[in-house]
């Protein structure tokens, strides 16, 4: 390759290549733009596109306006109003700062800047087509600033394939403008595409009915505010109950003094929020403001400012987190959860303790052979059940020529009241959901594995990891890949405190002599093998999939004191709304939404 001389790269090139850095589609033009008009003290903002926003953008606003003699300096590289030192620079508290987004934009369009203050006499205009002056003069104008934009990327037409198609590019800008016009209720907005209105907020909304406008009743109907402060920080706005939740991560919108940002901390920090409350591939719906001083952030990470670094982020995730807290733990039920050691029936400690040994035997024609431990030690009934009386005669509603009677449906078995929550149990359906009445006005069925496998969880948490064993008669051999083996030595003390007893036979061969308690003997070779294949990790996760092996399956028949038992323990368990994978235990219908369900209304 032959050596070329270093060299001073031409204006247009140079800003053309800055460009690059600000201008990556006409969504982000739009966002310099608005920031810029946010920054001026707009107090309404109105958005024109045509092409997507790539034939034309349109903003105009209401602000300060721009003096005529600075109107060549608003299209000049470095060159702003908002910085005077480099002090400034670390102590941001507006939008635009990098004095870039004008003239880059100018760089790779047609651009028109017409701008009026207040106190001049008439409005005055400057055109530049791809980085070149090519006209300035009087103009009007009422108030405030409009900047219209023509053929992006007209002078750099290799950029244009990487644009998606119009309507693609407009419903990017349209995303970017919601996202400003929620950080901003006081301000209105308006946004025209393709002649066809798409929305207008009127000035002075609330945070929750400008939500309204782009968020569906249904979410709206999930969402909590909340509230947080620590410090000279502070959190708030508002977040969906994780019944909420869904599979895309479009409605988890954040802002850092009022600056939409895309920042993987405060995901990670809202997401660790609704732990074990959704499952690993869905998204709470969350609308955070994070308010810190200007000297906690760093806003000039990301040539578009969508990335910011802070000073102190675990400060920061603790208290999103904590922000985030009481929206994520809601309560399906009407009444708040009792604590753990509230009360419950005698036989209730045959669910809470894995440690149990087996007791009694069932009674007569009750088969529970194949439930785990913890459930064949339940078998002293706190109510027995009586006998079933055989029903009375009753008189035919009509009578055939040979006299035979219409037969009397048989009475099902009257509902158990349980000892909190106005609850009473109805029943068992398809053998894994328990069905129960709330204060005579709500159905509510509960997942009767989620609801034991939470229950077993809280019960290892609060025992701590004391490794309580259930020694084998038959020690269990598996053979282990080098891998595994490898694997196994890593979680060895994890796998201890549960419960195991293990030992190496070799290099590559695993005795196992004890296993926990609350775990069949016959499915801790699975439980292994899962630990080794699912890259488990941890004492929390070890618990969570050992109570998930541990709890009793769905498709297995509950005796009805069992059920009792098994609600009375669960309603006093903390976090009982969601199993520990995330799924929730228990959904609840009022009669709104019956009515809905047999369309009533």
């Amino acid at each position: 390759m032959t050596r070329r001389a270093i060299t001073l790269l031409p204006e247009t090139l140079r800003n053309q290549i800055a460009a690059g850095e600000v201008v990556e589609r006409p969504a982000s033009v739009l966002k310099e733009l608005v920031e810029n008009s946010l920054d001026a003290g707009a107090a309404r903002i109105d958005v024109t596109l045509e092409g997507g926003g790539v034939t034309r953008m349109v903003v105009q606003d209401d602000g300060a306006g721009i003096p005529p003699g600075e109107l060549a300096l608003a299209v000049t590289r470095h060159a702003t109003s908002k910085l005077a030192s480099v002090a400034d620079l670390f102590n941001v508290t507006s939008f635009g700062f990098r004095g870039e987004a004008l003239p880059s934009i100018a760089s790779v369009s047609h651009l028109t800047l017409t701008s009026r203050v207040r106190e001049e006499p008439c409005a005055a205009r400057i055109e530049v087509e791809s980085g070149r002056l090519v006209d300035q003069g009087p103009a009007a104008l009422a108030a405030g600033t409009r900047v219209e934009m023509r053929r992006l990327f007209a002078s750099t037409p290799a950029r244009l394939k990487f644009l998606r198609t119009e309507a693609t590019e407009a419903k990017r800008c349209q995303e970017a403008l919601t996202r400003m016009a929620l950080a901003r209720p006081d301000v209105a907005f308006s946004l025209v595409s393709g002649g066809r209105e798409l929305f207008r907020l009127p000035a002075g909304q609330t945070l929750a009915s400008r939500l309204g406008k782009f968020w569906p009743p249904a979410v709206l109907e999930g969402l909590q505010e909340f509230s947080r402060a620590h410090g000279p920080l502070s959190a708030h706005g508002q977040a969906g109950r994780p019944s909420h939740a869904q599979n895309r991560a479009d409605r988890m919108l954040f802002y850092v003094n009022g600056r939409p940002v895309q920042d993987r901390l405060l995901q990670r920090a809202a997401r660790e929020a609704y732990k074990g409350r959704i499952l690993s591939g869905e998204y709470p719906q969350v609308l955070l403001f994070l308010d810190l001083p200007p000297d906690e952030v760093d806003v000039n990470v990301h040539p578009a400012k969508l990335e910011v670094r802070f000073r102190d982020e675990g400060a920061v995730f603790s208290l999103v987190r904590l922000a985030l807290a009481p929206a994520a733990g809601g309560d399906v039920l009407a009444d708040p959860a009792a604590s753990y050691n509230a009360p419950g029936p005698a036989s209730a400690a045959a669910w809470t303790s894995p440690h149990r040994m087996p007791g009694p035997s069932a009674p007569s024609g009750a088969d529970h052979g194949d439930k785990p431990g913890l459930l064949r030690a339940y078998h002293d009934f706190r109510n027995p059940q009586p006998p079933r009386e055989a029903p009375l005669p009753l008189a035919p509603a009509c009578s055939s020529s040979a006299g035979t009677a219409t037969p009397a449906a048989v009475p099902g078995p009257e509902p158990q009241p349980l000892s909190q929550g106005g609850l009473e149990y109805l029943g068992q359906i398809a053998d894994t959901y328990l069905v129960l009445r709330q204060n005579g006005e709500k159905l509510v069925l509960v997942d009767q594995h989620a609801a034991h496998e939470r229950v077993i969880l809280e019960n290892m948490r609060r025992a701590r990891s004391n490794g309580d064993s259930q020694p084998l008669a038959l020690p269990l051999e598996l053979a282990l890949h080098p891998a595994e083996a490898a694997r196994i030595q890593e979680l060895w003390a994890s796998l201890r405190a549960c419960g195991f007893m293990l030992e190496m036979s070799g290099a590559e061969r695993l005795s196992v002599r004890g296993v926990p308690p609350s775990l069949p003997a016959g499915k801790a070779s699975e439980f292994l093998r899962a630990v080794l294949t699912e890259r488990t990790g941890g004492l929390t996760e070890l618990w969570t999939l050992l109570s998930c092996k541990s709890a009793i399956k769905a498709g297995q028949p509950l005796a009805r004191d069992e059920a009792l038992a098994l609600l009375e323990v669960w309603l006093a368990t903390p976090d009982r709304d969601h199993c520990p994978h995330g799924r929730p235990v228990a959904v609840a219908f009022g009669a709104g939404d019956l009515e809905r369900l047999f369309k009533r209304k």
